[in-house]
């Protein structure tokens, strides 16, 4: 069943040579933190841009209760939209969103896919062990009140776990200020749920990691990277919100130069 889904869409002016990107955010975020950088940076360069929301998040609809919204209604909204573009997207997941990209293509080739700090595919229970053991009360609190937002609910835990130390005060209260609620479900799925990297590598794929991250392992970035025979680039200095971190630029260029060399222009 289709629901309304918001989507922002930057597109370059003119006919693109290449196919469209399709961005996927990551949990507590929405189609926002895409265009705050990436997407106008992608469509001066050539590229029709386009972020979508997932539903319950930013401006789409939910059906039901969004805690119990699984992985797989996830990846139902990202081929909705992918199916209204006019050509196969390139796909572009962050976090959560690079774990739902991975689901996505274990049922569709895309011509590429930019895995950026995403949940591995070899799930994300250590992280969360390794969370558990540095902040047994926050752990707590989040598996009593069922709500992955409780890890950003403050501007000082967000700065903690998305964003380099040196964030200016008034960006990280922008950014925070726009963070929601997340699936329970979907959240415990990453825990225990490994993708099929068999279906997964016949994709091209590009993952970045932040050399600072604070919720994704060096180890299983570099793991899920050699499952899926994908390139991989870290970013030094770089925490987990990649795309809005000082240096977004940086990793903007390196997913351009690498959708250049990976991509036939029609």
């Amino acid at each position: 069943m289709a629901h309304e889904l918001e989507v922002i869409a930057r597109e370059c002016g003119g006919e693109s040579s290449y196919p469209p990107l399709l961005f996927v955010h990551g949990s507590c975020h929405a189609a926002w933190c895409w265009d705050e950088h990436f997407l106008p940076y992608f469509a001066v360069h050539g590229f029709d841009a386009y972020a979508l929301s997932l539903r319950g998040h930013g401006e789409s609809a939910g059906p039901g209760s969004l805690r119990w919204t699984s992985v797989t209604d996830y990846v139902a909204d990202v081929e909705q939209v992918a199916t209204g573009l006019p050509r196969e997207p390139v796909v572009i997941g962050h976090s959560l969103g690079g774990f739902v990209v991975q689901k996505y293509l274990e049922r569709h080739e895309a011509p590429g896919a930019v895995l950026v700090a995403p949940a591995p595919a070899v799930g994300m229970l250590a992280a969360s062990t390794r969370m558990s053991r540095r902040d047994p009360l926050l752990s707590l609190r989040l598996l009593l009140s069922m709500e992955p937002y409780t890890m950003f609910a403050t501007p000082e835990r967000a700065r903690r776990f998305l964003f380099s130390p040196d964030i200016d005060s008034e960006t990280l209260h922008r950014h925070w200020s726009r963070l929601g609620r997340e699936s329970f479900r979907s959240w415990v799925q990453m825990l225990t749920t490994h993708p099929d990297p068999e279906r997964i590598r016949r994709t091209p794929i590009l993952t970045l990691a932040g050399g600072d991250d604070r919720l994704i392992p060096e180890s299983a970035l570099r793991r899920t990277a050699d499952l899926y025979g994908a390139d991989l680039t870290f970013l030094p200095d770089t925490a987990h919100d990649i795309m809005l971190e000082q240096n977004w630029r940086q990793a903007a260029e390196q997913t351009l130069d690498w959708l250049h060399r990976t991509l036939t222009p029609a």
